[in-house]
């Protein structure tokens, strides 16, 4: 079995900065892909960034130049510094990562999510 903590999340005012946590643990061989999502009330779940195991990162357009995703291999984490934080920013963060597991079979995981609320 996989699992993904999360950690990180909270309330800041408009303009303050945020850094999720997300760690995978378990019957993991190695990771491919991570990155993080999220889901406002009301609205579809939308990817925010994902980097993959070689580093190459891919961020939403409303994002770009505030948001920084990150990832230590060696530890199987993975964190996005969130900077410059609007109250549109408000949701579920939710980690994902596609994990190799111990008997090489690849899987996608989820985290439990973290509330973000960004306030005006």
């Amino acid at each position: 079995q996989v699992q993904l903590v999360e950690s990180g999340g909270g309330l800041v005012q408009a303009g303050g900065s945020l850094r999720l946590s997300c760690a995978a643990s378990g019957s993991v061989f190695s990771i491919n892909a991570m990155g993080w999502y999220r889901q406002a009330p009301g609205k579809q779940r939308e990817l925010v960034a994902a980097i993959t195991s070689g580093g190459s990162t891919n961020y939403a357009d409303s994002v770009k130049g505030r948001f920084t995703i990150s990832r230590d291999n060696a530890k199987n984490t993975v964190s996005l510094q969130m900077n410059s934080l609007k109250p549109e920013d408000t949701a579920v963060y939710y980690c994902n990562a596609a994990v190799r597991r111990n008997d090489y079979r690849v899987r996608d995981y989820w985290g439990q999510g973290t509330q973000v609320t960004v306030s005006s």
